[in-house]
């Protein structure tokens, strides 16, 4: 009986270790499992790749949200998108942009020279464009078109490009829209700086990344002609830089030298239109204009614009997308409900809130870019102690643009280091230095901040603007030790006190439409109303300048070529000693190293613009300029995931 008992009791402490271990080992996994549930939900969530992935499109058809509908077809209005982008795809002009280097590329113009001061641009057009009606398109459309910016006087919508090109600023209210007949009887007929006889490069071999100086001038221009004349005979009109040497020549002559004058003409507002204009009178979207761009208008209804192939492109073998529909859409909500549902392919001009920003981060179909534009603080370079450039720096590198961006921002814009946010290798940048800072102000007798008069700062009544000022107030106060009055005022106020110059520090923005660093560096720094000289014919002398601040008056050395003249289609071309020089004494700030230099402004971040492409599109390229090409569109009706 005890080896029976003690048998049982070995059974049941065996029994109990066995228990046991597998109670530890169900303990072990049970803490497995909750460390790995732990895990998991300390791990990001996995989401699909693509906000909204949808079958590609059997037919070849971009379906395009831009935003509203376009209010206009003409050109001379196109401001921004939707505008912009229907312009770009059905007219054509001189040069194109590249959508993915933005370097200038031939369109109409397949190459171009320019005098070797840089002030007369010279472009030989391509023989095989055609409008829609299947007219040539030649030099001749561009003169008739530009002088008809300058008759729209304030109603261009980027007047400030036009600036730089004699004729067409300040004489834009005194030169009536006129025939080129009636302009070849104003002006004095010069030799071309193109040989109109040889035959030009075609698009695929042409080769001008860079400027090709022209020989300098020889023998000067005749004297424009008297205002003394006979009965019936016209006045002479204020003179016209853009002149149609022939067909295929055009010749346009600058106020001030632009080295990159190629990439400003890109921009839609020098595109040609057919005829007079009267068709865009009514401003009516009419889909019956007359175009020559890659694509047509096909149609205009309430649900948008739907834009075909252009059968008379010159390039139309070039271009895959048989069909272009621009869908509007109210909203950015609904602009996200159409692409969820698969009824546009991208979306761009969309005024994402910050919330649906942080929604769509993750996705490989969102994309986030810098927009060409920059938010600053100008100077009053006139007023002390800002006319210190000592003091202008020290405000300036004290200011920490990463903290602006990150915190006040929360990440929705770029610092700005440089005025332009184009890529550019060669550029200076602004270094944040907290020492240099104050060694400055030191040096320029208000060692640490004594004495310095509070800072009056000038902004608009917006919440951001508000919030981004006050932090830079407080960096100032921590770096240099000065004070910052903050004035708040409405559009207007600011508008007049910059006019005026009745401020010390003003907060402004500058759109920067072109890739072109003169027009863009105009549009930053370019004095309120101010007028860029012109020439007027006089009767005593050759040539006349308006006059100056300084009651002098300037004139130019005559500029001419050494190429041989052809009279086919004889047209108007300009005296060039009616090109002012009367400019090179100002203090114009003409390009970006010139602003990093005098820095007369503190420049603060880049803005960004954001957009939506399906995966199967291809092509399709969201540059700093908002300004994508359908010409090189392609869409993938295989793709698949």
């Amino acid at each position: 009986m005890k080896s029976q008992a003690k048998a049982a009791n070995e059974n049941n402490r065996r029994l109990a270790g066995g228990l046991s271990v597998r109670k530890f080992t169900a303990c072990c996994c049970c803490l497995l499992l909750l460390f790995s549930s732990a895990c998991n939900q300390l791990e990001k969530p996995k989401t699909e790749p693509f906000y909204a992935e949808t079958a590609p499109p059997q037919k070849k058809e971009f379906r395009w949200s831009n935003g509203k509908m376009p209010k206009s077809f003409d050109p001379g209005l196109a401001a921004a998108s939707p505008e912009t982008d229907v312009i770009r795809a059905v007219y054509e002009g001189l040069t194109d942009t590249d959508p993915q280097t933005l370097k200038t590329i031939p369109a109409i113009a397949v190459e171009w020279k320019s005098s070797s001061d840089f002030k007369v641009w010279t472009f030989g057009l391509r023989k095989d464009a055609r409008w829609s009606n299947g007219e040539r398109v030649t030099a001749k459309d561009f003169v008739r078109s530009w002088q008809r910016l300058a008759a729209m006087g304030d109603k261009v919508s980027r007047r400030e490009l036009l600036q730089n090109i004699v004729g067409l600023k300040s004489a834009a209210a005194e030169i009536p829209l006129k025939t080129l007949d009636e302009t070849e009887n104003s002006v004095i007929a010069a030799p071309p700086i193109f040989d109109p006889s040889r035959s030009l490069p075609n698009y695929q071999s042409n080769s001008n990344s860079s400027v090709v100086p022209l020989p300098s001038a020889s023998p000067p221009f005749a004297a424009p002609p008297s205002n003394e004349k006979s009965v019936g005979e016209k006045p002479i009109e204020p003179p016209f830089g853009v002149t149609a040497i022939d067909n295929f020549t055009l010749e346009v002559a600058l106020v001030k030298p632009d080295k990159d004058f190629p990439a400003l003409v890109a921009h839609p507002i020098f595109r040609p239109i057919y005829g007079d204009g009267k068709n865009y009178a009514a401003n009516e979207l009419n889909a019956d204009i007359v175009t020559n761009g890659a694509f047509r208008i096909s149609s205009v209804g309430q649900d948008g614009i739907t834009l075909d192939r252009a059968e008379k492109y010159w390039n139309k073998e070039a271009v895959e997308l048989e069909r272009v529909r621009f869908v509007p859409t109210e909203n950015a909500e609904k602009a996200l409900a159409a692409y969820r549902a698969g009824e546009v392919d991208a979306v761009t001009n969309a005024d994402f809130e910050p919330l649906a920003l942080k929604l769509l981060t993750p996705f490989e179909d969102f994309r986030r870019t810098t927009h060409s534009a920059i938010n600053f603080y100008e100077f009053n370079r006139k007023m002390p102690p800002f006319d210190d450039r000592r003091v202008r720096e020290a405000l300036t590198i004290a200011v920490e643009r990463e903290r602006l961006t990150e915190d006040e921002m929360d990440g929705a814009s770029q610092p700005a280091r440089r005025f332009l946010p184009f890529e550019n290798a060669a550029a200076k940048e602004i270094v944040e230095d907290a020492d240099r800072a104050g060694n400055l102000l030191a040096a320029s007798g208000f060692p640490g901040g004594a004495n310095f008069p509070t800072v009056k700062l000038l902004v608009n009544r917006n919440n951001m603007q508000q919030r981004i000022a006050r932090s830079v107030a407080k960096m100032w106060k921590r770096v240099l030790n000065i004070e910052t009055e903050i004035v708040v005022k409405d559009a207007a106020e600011i508008a007049n006190a910059w006019a005026t110059g009745e401020f010390a520090l003003l907060r402004r923005g500058a759109v920067l439409p072109t890739a072109n660093e003169t027009a863009n560096i105009l549009a930053i720094f370019a004095p309120p109303a101010a007028e860029l000289p012109i020439v007027v014919p006089d009767n005593n002398s050759q040539s006349q300048t308006n006059r100056q601040p300084d009651g002098n008056s300037n004139t130019n050395s005559s500029v001419s070529s050494e190429l041989p003249r052809t009279e086919e289609t004889p047209t108007a071309a300009i005296d060039k000693n009616l090109i002012s020089a009367a400019s090179e004494k100002d203090e114009t700030i003409l390009t970006e190293a010139q602003a990093m230099t005098e820095l007369p402004a503190i420049p603060l971040y880049f803005p960004t613009s954001y957009s939506l492409v399906k995966p199967y599109i291809q092509g399709f390229d969201i540059n700093i300029l908002d300004a994508p090409s359908l010409k090189s569109v392609k869409i993938d009706n295989n793709w698949q995931r």
